[in-house]
């Protein structure tokens, strides 16, 4: 209850940019550096979902800055050049201050430490210090409000398998999780395609107009669809003789229709199964 109260506090907040910054090749340089650094699981959807919030804040606040400095078009034409300017040579920092923060949320042995990170930074050919360091750190703090520990879509899943497992659906626990956690991680990094297919299935029709895509943008924030379209995708890859009970349950837990999971299957069914072979 708290984890689905808190899903539609976040969708009823949604700023008009969010997703602007979960581009996949923005999450797959956070997967790969979480790899690097052996992190937990939870880090890179926490560091993901943090640089989200973050640079669509940080856009904000300088945006609302720079109108309220510009007097005239040709002011504000290079004033707008300036800011993206700067947003682009911060941003590779930023992002590095997202894992690190993540890090140190998960309760994990192993958290990234300044002198991993500026070694990182530095392999990139940057010259940053420790000190411009701390201080990137405290400024996604400071621009967050300190309010960074928030639940992920890896939450949910795995809170929903919990309630699963008490509602008596035998399955292998161990298995389904990891398929779980490859198949998020699947749909991070193929969020457009497989949204565009959920998008397409419900206007019926390819070629959607600007308002369906931006009433879409709730469904394609809500963590709990996510979470009950993971774990019914799972379902049907590993034990597909109990995909429709377990589709049952989700939408009894979640309160989201049997129709709206089966469809989220389908769509990242139909992009496994597009993808080119590793």
């Amino acid at each position: 209850i708290q984890l689905a109260t808190e899903n539609e506090q976040r969708l009823s907040e949604l700023p008009a940019q969010a997703g602007s910054f979960k581009e996949t090749q923005i999450v797959e340089f956070i997967f790969l550096l979480a790899e690097k650094w052996h992190l937990d699981q939870p880090v890179r959807y926490q560091a993901v979902e943090l640089l989200e919030r973050f640079m669509i804040k940080q856009v904000e606040q300088i945006c609302k800055s720079s109108r309220d400095d510009v007097r005239s078009h040709e002011q504000e034409g290079s004033s707008w050049s300036s800011l993206k300017e700067q947003i682009c040579d911060t941003f590779v920092l930023r992002l590095v201050s997202c894992i690190q923060l993540a890090s140190k949320l998960s309760l994990h042995y192993n958290i990234v430490n300044s002198d991993t990170a500026l070694q990182f930074l530095q392999s990139l050919k940057y010259s940053y210090t420790k000190q411009e360091l701390l201080e990137s750190e405290l400024a996604v703090l400071k621009t967050l409000r300190f309010q960074i520990n928030v639940s992920t879509p890896l939450a949910y899943v795995e809170l929903l398998l919990e309630v699963l497992g008490h509602n008596g659906c035998l399955l292998p626990v161990k298995p389904l999780h990891q398929m779980c956690v490859q198949l998020l991680d699947f749909s991070y990094l193929t969020r457009d395609p497989i949204y565009s297919t959920l998008l397409e299935m419900a206007i019926e029709n390819s070629t959607p107009n600007q308002l369906q895509v931006a009433k879409f943008l709730a469904v394609k924030e809500d963590s709990m669809l996510l979470a009950v379209g993971i774990i019914s995708t799972s379902v049907f890859i590993l034990e597909p003789g109990h995909w429709a009970q377990v589709v049952e349950h989700l939408s009894s837990a979640a309160g989201i229709t049997s129709q709206s999971i089966s469809e989220f299957s389908y769509a990242v069914l139909k992009h496994i199964v597009g993808s080119p072979t590793p």
